[in-house]
């Protein structure tokens, strides 16, 4: 069964930096396309990155430039490094794995505020 857990995240300062981790077992981690939603009570949910199992990687344009989704298939993670965060940067973060079928975690808190 595969399973998606992530990690990191929390509380951070305008401005400041915040890195998730997305960990996957129950399959082999280096065939899937990996990727990150986010969803706020006030919004539509919003594809952030996404990364193939190639290395190529695709951005929403609201975080262009400041976040960097990476992976490392020896410890199948997925990262993603969120960099000059924003209040409106504020959701639940959901790690996303895909090869056919769709799997999803079960999301981590990221608040940007102060």
């Amino acid at each position: 069964q595969v399973r998606l857990v992530e990690s990191g995240g929390g509380l951070v300062q305008p401005g400041g930096s915040l890195r998730l981790s997305c960990a996957l077992s129950g399959s082999i981690f280096s065939t899937y396309a990996m990727g990150w939603y986010r969803q706020d009570p006030r919004k539509q949910r919003e594809l952030v990155a996404t990364i193939t199992s190639g290395g190529s990687t695709n951005y929403a344009d609201s975080v262009k430039g400041r976040f960097n989704i990476s992976r490392d298939n020896a410890k199948s993670t997925v990262y993603l490094q969120m960099n000059s965060l924003k209040p409106e940067d504020t959701a639940v973060y959901y790690c996303t794995a895909r090869w056919g079928h769709n799997y999803w975690g079960q999301g981590t808190q990221v608040t940007v505020s102060s």
